[in-house]
């Protein structure tokens, strides 16, 4: 049985040549070893490097891995504060990999695996890179959505009502046995989704650190990547997800910032971070902080039970790692009993 993450380089480089201005001479596909959703490959040709963001094979979750709507939202953010690379191409369906799948330009610089940032050359630049950090995700929520072409991207209002039922539909449809915290903190989420304020942005999803690309010169956030989640909704919601990072135990396979000294080596608290958030973008408070992000652990555990259970079916981008998902679902809805016990 051949491998669904190894592509077909004699059939693709025509097509690329084909349908990308200057593309020439494909000499090699490498497949990242990151990345659990859509399987990603650096592309280096005669011509330069590129990279290549696919659709899965196999049998997908309805509204799951939509890659037109990642080419979609970069192509628009072009020329704005946020940073992203530039988009080259987006393939139908029947392409010659037999799914969808877009080319965008390489963007070289640092991405940070670990938010401690044990690379950094002192405290001063881990706490420039966080504050580079808090500064795009402004820019991100500042951005004119019509100006850009994004007022269809979604619905307004109502978002964590919808995003509710969309993520205890999609973990239902992924289950693969029963996880008592899931089930109750779907019920609290339930009976404690705030008033709607009318405050709709364009929201990334996943504004987490390795999402990032810093130029190299530099604390500078030079590409947002991985937009697959994106929408419009709630600005709050990529706030929260984000600093579940703070809360989250860094000897996990979410290498989070629980245990580590923060102050001692540089790193903003969650306090600190919010408040940097607030004044940039002149805001008074976050109000249901603790719905947030109760919402955010929810909603990432749902995700993670999709990667396992692709993994069960064959169909991970990276099989060995999407197994270990199956414990992550437990220890994220266990945080979030913690948390909403501990903020009734």
């Amino acid at each position: 049985m051949s491998d669904p993450n190894v592509l077909d380089q004699s059939a693709l480089a025509p097509y690329l040549e084909a349908n990308i201005p200057g593309f020439r001479g494909l000499a090699e596909i490498e497949k990242f070893k990151t990345g659990q959703s859509n399987p990603t490959y650096l592309l280096t040709a005669a011509s330069g490097r590129y990279v290549l963001r696919a659709k899965p094979a196999g049998q997908l979750l309805k509204s799951a891995h939509q890659v037109d709507r990642e080419f979609k939202v970069m192509s628009a953010l072009a020329g704005t504060a946020v940073p992203v690379p530039a988009m080259l191409h987006l393939s139908a369906e029947d392409s010659p990999i037999g799914r969808m799948f877009y080319v965008m330009n390489f963007v070289d610089g640092r991405i940070f695996w670990d938010p401690a940032l044990p690379e950094a050359r002192d405290t001063d630049e881990r706490a420039a890179i966080y504050d580079a950090m808090n500064e795009t995700l402004t820019a991100l929520h500042e951005v004119d959505v019509a100006a850009v072409g994004l007022a269809d991207f979604g619905r307004p209002g109502s978002y964590f009502q919808r995003q509710l039922a969309r993520w205890t539909s999609q973990y239902h449809a992924s289950e693969t046995g029963t996880v008592a915290d899931m089930d109750r903190l779907v019920s609290w989420l339930e009976t404690h989704l705030p008033v709607e304020d009318g405050r709709v942005s364009l929201v990334h999803g996943d504004y987490r650190l390795d999402n990032l690309i810093f130029a190299t010169d530099r604390p500078r956030v030079a590409a947002v990547l991985d937009w697959e989640l994106s929408t419009l909704g709630h600005p709050l919601a990529d706030l929260a997800y984000q600093c579940m990072q703070w809360r989250l135990p860094h000897a996990s396979g979410f290498c989070g910032l629980g245990g580590i000294d923060r102050p001692a080596v540089g790193l903003p608290s969650e306090e600190a971070y919010v408040a940097a958030y607030c004044r940039r973008r002149g805001l008074t408070g976050v109000g249901d902080w603790t719905f947030f992000l109760a919402f955010s652990f929810f909603r990432l555990a749902a995700i993670c039970q999709g990667v396992y259970k692709r993994a069960l079916d064959g169909n991970a981008s990276n099989p060995e790692k999407a197994r270990t998902y199956g414990a992550a679902v437990k220890l994220l809805s266990r945080l979030a009993a913690e948390l909403i016990d501990s903020n009734p």
